[in-house]
């Protein structure tokens, strides 16, 4: 009976650990894609206050090859994307489209454009998280692969830089001008 009293806690004690030690493993990075592979959901944002544009739809993001940026001002990741962003932009490879995501004042996103340059062919505003929660974000900056016929086919989350972008990034965009070609 003492043997069968140590046995149990002991075998919870196992199982416990090995549950645990699976889950560090996992890379909190590669989070499941709901959206990879799907239609990008309908929205329709207001453009930024002051930038001049007619506002940004889910339909401006067919016919060409793109990525959807989500940022924000108040975002200390998003700072450390754009330079990157701002390269990608000057190389001409993809345009960049950007929905500035949970400002609490109006015009911060502007100022943010204005202080360290706009990389972005429309942006639209997304104060209350409506079209993020439609495309599944967690959290600032996270960049999506849109493809001719607005398809997400693949999602970053955290900062955009060099590694990534060769990586990830721009083989996924190639991939698909190869796919483009060959229709």
């Amino acid at each position: 009976m003492r043997r069968v009293k140590f046995a149990i806690p002991f075998c919870v004690f196992i199982i416990i650990g090995l549950y645990l030690g699976t889950g560090l493993k996992n890379d909190p990075r590669k989070m499941p894609v709901m959206l990879q592979g799907e239609k990008i959901p309908e929205f329709s944002l207001n453009p930024i206050p002051g930038r001049d544009e007619k506002g940004f739809a889910n339909t401006d993001l067919i016919g060409s090859i793109s990525l959807l940026n989500f940022w924000g001002s108040w975002c200390v990741s998003c700072k450390l994307e754009h330079p990157f962003l701002m390269k990608i932009k000057a190389a001409g490879l993809v345009p960049i489209n950007g929905i500035d995501w949970r400002e609490k004042i109006p015009s911060a996103g502007l100022q943010w454009l204005q202080k360290f340059g706009d990389p972005y062919e429309m942006v639209g505003i997304d104060p209350q998280s409506k079209t993020a929660i439609a495309f599944g974000v967690t959290g600032a900056p996270e960049t999506f692969v849109i493809d001719y016929d607005g398809v997400i086919r693949l999602k970053h989350t955290g900062p955009l830089n060099q590694a990534v972008w060769d990586e990830t990034i721009f083989p996924t965009i190639l991939m698909l001008k190869k796919e483009k070609l060959h229709e």
